[in-house]
């Protein structure tokens, strides 16, 4: 559309059209090559006018996005404008940069927009802005969509934009009718946009004969005709609040361009838009090869003829439609039908992969950023770590030099609260403490968090050591202190670690509850294996673990009394998890004796809850301070008629946490407890049966089996209050045989017991 914009013989013409569209995108740039304008104009921030020429690099290889953050007190507060191959605005850079023609952006300015930001009610969470994201009071596309007669929006705009293969949407036609559904009804942030945009206009066109204005199809009709005057434009802009910021280029994905991600101006099928821009020719064919290439990688079994077949099928959908090509709808119609057999979850494989895809762009090296992350970015090429959008594993093993330094990295940038990696539990290859396995995935917003993180310093180990110690002296329990002493030494931090076990040292000397010290202790074991593994000094450390375990035995006695059920569960839960740690340590065979002392003295209180009573027991029996004989009398004085059903099922349940090995191999111990469970009265059984269900249940499947075999083929060593089979009453037993065959999915209702 042509119009006037001041009196001097200035040509504008607006291109109306969606951020992220290919038939969008292929027509801007079909009309600028016709146009051929002096200047391009395109919708953005304006302090990114100084990163135009980095688009004419190899190295910025969209998807990306164009990040703008208050530099200061509030880091936080960001912005984006994400750019796909496929977005008519990277067209028109690209066009810019090519043909040496002058391009600025002219959005109302981020230092605007983000100083105008609400604060964020979770005062942790980032205020991240998107373009176009602004609430509006009506739906352009919907509108139209409706007066088509279509009930798809999405496929009224696919019909007549982005599935036009020439290059030559509508441009007037559209104007005209975003004008019409518009009304002139703006809300208050569009109209401050618009107003600068003008703004911007005006003075473009006083040194430009013919300018190309490349905006979102909503603003066209405030845009083009005749413009208010500029006092009133001036006086809209008055007094709006404004924040340093800086701007710079960072990497994207497919994925965060999907609307469901919450991005306003985004697409739900970004793969598929990036197939129908860079797809010349036979479209639909081209993306059922690549659907059945895909699937074949995951082994499903798709011939040629499955794809010509699943071809006819979606252009026959789209004839009897009338759609002028297939669309998405048709080919994953195709997709389900024919190369999937109609199984939602390789269809859900399909979307995930190729219809939404995750493509992750790249900026060059001399992008404007924070030291911090140039830091990182130096670090990421020199230990060979390249971000990419898809979750990958990545197995470590610490005894080489370049594993050890991925993990140090990992680890502080986990501190810096920059997720790229987390930990994915137990090593595939190896279970030994040589071993760590851990899953990255880089997400953009990451961008965020190392501009928050570079208050704390300029380098990813100077930053981590700051934080580490603003964490430690604010820590608001001994968990938390202690938790950092961990981070501290698996991410290689000395300069740090100092003043974190001081502030250990000091909340221990106030921490009087043992249950605390308990519960801190087992972080503290794996900090010094592993603080070993790795070559560093932990010393101070281990004095300070020896003092805890010396508090916790001294005060245990005192803890275990008068526990209730709930209580007495947590605290077999801390006990189990102190003793795993202190198998951990090496050289500290003192301090396990000390300990082993400890539960020696407490098993045999009458006091003491049942469930501590047999945990107690159990550890004693595993490290050799009990035989069997022994342990087998302490289970027989528990399991007697004399001792209430609830506190023997309570002592068998912290007996056997953990597993029924035992009870597989020792006969004995299989005997008492089939001997107690058998005696137990009716109306008592049903009260504890929660409690052994919940023991027993625990168990893993096999040893489950092995004792079910055992009891069923009534083992004579195993059941010796059961002396014979004189004391089963077949005839009773039969009535009930159907109803537990029919339970346990036993073919035919008759059976025999052995």
């Amino acid at each position: 559309m042509t119009v006037a914009v001041t009196a001097a013989p200035t040509t504008v013409r607006v291109f109306g059209i969606r951020h992220h569209g290919p038939g969008s995108a292929r027509a801007v740039r079909r009309a600028l090559q016709e146009y051929r304008p002096d200047i391009v104009v395109v919708e953005g921030p304006p302090e990114a006018d100084a990163l135009v020429a980095l688009a004419a690099e190899e190295d910025l290889v969209p998807p990306v996005a164009l990040l703008a953050y208050t530099e200061g007190i509030d880091p936080q507060r960001a912005a984006f404008w994400p750019f796909a191959v496929f977005s008519p605005e990277w067209q028109a850079l690209r066009y810019a940069v090519d043909n040496g023609v002058p391009l600025r952006f002219f959005d109302l300015p981020a230092a605007h927009r983000l100083a105008m930001g609400q604060a964020p009610a979770d005062e942790d969470a980032p205020v991240v802005e998107e373009i176009e994201s602004d609430p509006v009071v009506a739906d352009p596309i919907g509108a139209l969509a409706a007066a088509a007669g279509y009930d798809d929006p999405e496929r009224w705009w696919d019909d007549v934009i982005e599935h036009r293969m020439d290059g030559a949407p509508p441009f007037e036609a559209l104007a005209e009718a975003m004008a019409e559904v518009r009304g002139g009804v703006t809300g208050t942030d569009d109209a401050r946009r618009e107003a600068y945009m003008r703004t911007v206009l005006r003075e473009v066109g006083k040194t430009h004969g013919k300018v190309a204005v490349v905006c979102g199809a909503w603003h066209v009709p405030a845009l083009t005709g005749q413009f208010p005057p500029a006092s009133h434009d001036r006086e809209l802009l008055r007094g709006l609040p404004k924040a340093k910021v800086a701007v710079t280029w960072v990497p994207w994905t497919h994925g965060r361009l999907a609307s469901w991600q919450g991005y306003g101006a985004g697409v739900a099928s970004p793969g598929w838009y990036h197939h129908l821009f860079t797809t010349t020719d036979r479209v639909i064919e081209r993306w059922l090869v690549g659907v059945a290439a895909m699937l074949r990688g995951e082994d499903v079994p798709v011939s040629s003829a499955h794809v010509i077949e699943a071809v006819r099928l979606a252009e026959t959908l789209a004839t009897l439609r009338g759609r002028p090509l297939a669309g998405l709808a048709e080919v994953t119609e195709a997709t389900r039908a024919v190369l999937v057999d109609g199984d939602d979850i390789r269809l859900a494989l399909v979307h995930e992969r190729l219809v939404v895809g995750e493509r992750l762009g790249s900026v060059p090296d001399d992008t404007p950023a924070v030291p911090l992350a140039r830091d990182l970015a130096a670090l990421q090429k020199r230990l060979r770590l390249k971000p990419e959008a898809l979750e990958r594993d990545l197995d470590l093993d610490l005894r080489g030099a370049t594993d050890l330094d991925r993990s140090r990295l990992l680890h502080r940038l986990r501190l810096l609260d920059v997720g790229w990696g987390e930990p994915a539990g137990e090593a595939r290859r190896g279970k030994g403490t040589f071993w760590e396995s851990w899953r990255l995935c880089w997400r953009p917003e990451y961008a965020i968090d190392l501009v928050t993180a570079s208050a704390y310093g300029t380098t990813v180990q100077a930053a981590a050591t700051a934080k580490a110690r603003e964490q430690a002296a604010h820590a608001p329990d001994l968990a938390a202190v202690t938790a950092m002493v961990e981070a501290c030494l698996l991410a290689d931090l000395p300069d740090a670690f100092a003043d974190v076990l001081r502030a250990l040292d000091d909340r221990v000397a106030l921490d009087a509850d043992v249950a605390h010290l308990m519960a801190a202790l087992p972080a503290l074991a794996r900090a010094l294996r592993y603080g070993d593994v790795r070559g560093t000094d932990t010393g101070a450390l281990a004095t300070v673990v020896a003092g805890m375990v010396v508090r916790i035995c001294v005060g245990l006695p005192a803890a275990v009394t008068a526990l209730a059920d709930d209580a007495a569960t947590q605290m077999r839960q801390h006990v189990d998890a102190l003793h795993a740690a202190l198998g951990l340590l090496d050289g500290e065979e003192a301090l396990a004796e000390r300990w082993l002392a400890t539960l020696a003295g407490l098993a045999g209180r009458d006091d003491l809850h049942g469930q501590l009573a047999g945990r107690f027991t159990r550890i004693l029996y595993d490290a050799s301070r009990l035989d069997a004989a022994e342990a087998g009398r302490r289970m027989g004085l528990v399991l007697t008629i004399g001792v209430p059903p609830a506190r023997a099922a309570a002592w068998i349940e912290g007996f056997f946490t953990g597993g029924g090995l035992l009870l597989v191999h020792d006969e004995r111990m299989l005997a008492l407890v089939d001997a107690w469970l058998a005696g137990i009265p009716a109306d008592t059984f049903v009260e504890v049966l929660p409690l052994l269900r919940r023991t027993f249940g625990g168990f893993a499947p096999p040893e489950r089996r092995a004792i079910g075999e055992r009891v069923r083929r009534g083992d004579r060593s195993a059941r010796p209050s059961l002396a014979g089979d004189d004391q089963l009453d077949h005839e009773r037993a039969a009535q009930v045989l159907p109803t537990v065959s029919m339970l346990l999915g036993l073919p035919g209702e008759d059976g025999e017991i052995t």
